[in-house]
């Protein structure tokens, strides 16, 4: 008898543990084909307060990414588990196979770490490393923002042209000589961004795909980045399977002594 009792509560306990463990369902955003938003003025600061609105705010961020990575024609398919601390750090763990981890990257507002498990390497770089990969204006915002589908926010500026494109509105202007176009929905989210630097070659691509309802957010779920610059090809497509919003998280990250610098 009392063995049966106790294989009921591990049974119920197993339950339990399942239930809890079991990963929030992402409900897919219907958005709006016809402009809802407060977009009809004429004037550049209030279009700007209302595309600023609608932006994603948070203290911290977590995603779980299945992802097709693609460096200079080398294809890979993998998960990305994404941390992000507002304005602090973003942590990155690439997991392949089986979930074996095969790299993690720290990345602060001065700096980017990376550890190669497979090759024992690690990389430890100025955050200007960076702009071998996409222009000089890119920043740490500029990869948070896109991580979670907002507008870069130093295009969100008053000398910003703004053109309607059927339901949706364009963005276009000129930072630092960095030419950009922004395309927002009806509901002001963003749907694409393009960043070029013709002298120095380089672009960036961003569409985001399918928006989904997370921790009463909405975000995008597919995220496409292609970036172009000489001698470097990156392509990223991410889908999201897991987003939470304001969670504690940790961010565990350290060279073993074992590891030797990569060139």
């Amino acid at each position: 008898m009392r063995k049966n009792i106790l294989n009921k509560i591990a049974i119920i306990l197993l339950l339990i543990i399942a239930a809890s463990c079991k990963s929030k369902k992402l409900v897919v955003v219907q958005r709006p084909t016809k402009d809802t938003a407060v977009v009809k003025t004429n004037d550049v600061a209030e279009r700007l307060a209302a595309i600023r609105a609608k932006q994603v705010t948070f203290n911290t961020f977590s995603g779980k990414a299945k992802t097709k990575l693609v460096i200079n024609n080398d294809d890979n398919d993998c998960t990305l588990n994404i941390r992000v601390n507002r304005d602090q750090k973003i942590w990155i763990s690439i997991t392949a196979i089986a979930g074996l981890e095969v790299a993690r990257a720290l990345i602060t507002p001065d700096s980017i770490l990376v550890i190669n498990r497979f090759q024992n390497l690690y990389l430890k770089k100025p955050f200007s490393y960076v702009h071998r990969f996409a222009g000089r204006q890119i920043n740490f915002k500029t990869l948070q923002s896109l991580l979670v589908g907002n507008a870069i926010g130093e295009l969100l500026n008053e000398d910003a042209k703004f053109t309607p494109e059927g339901s949706n509105t364009g963005v276009t202007g000129d930072l630092q000589g960095m030419v950009y176009k922004l395309l927002l929905g009806p509901d002001l989210k963003v749907t694409q961004t393009n960043l070029a630097n013709k002298s120095a070659g380089q672009t960036l691509q961003v569409a985001n795909r399918v928006f989904i309802q997370a921790d009463n957010r909405v975000v995008p779920s597919q995220i496409d980045i292609t970036s172009n610059a000489p001698g470097n090809k990156v392509l990223a497509n991410l889908r999201y399977t897991t987003v939470e919003f304001d969670r504690v998280l940790e961010y565990p990250f350290s060279i073993p002594k074992s590891y030797q610098p990569a060139d």
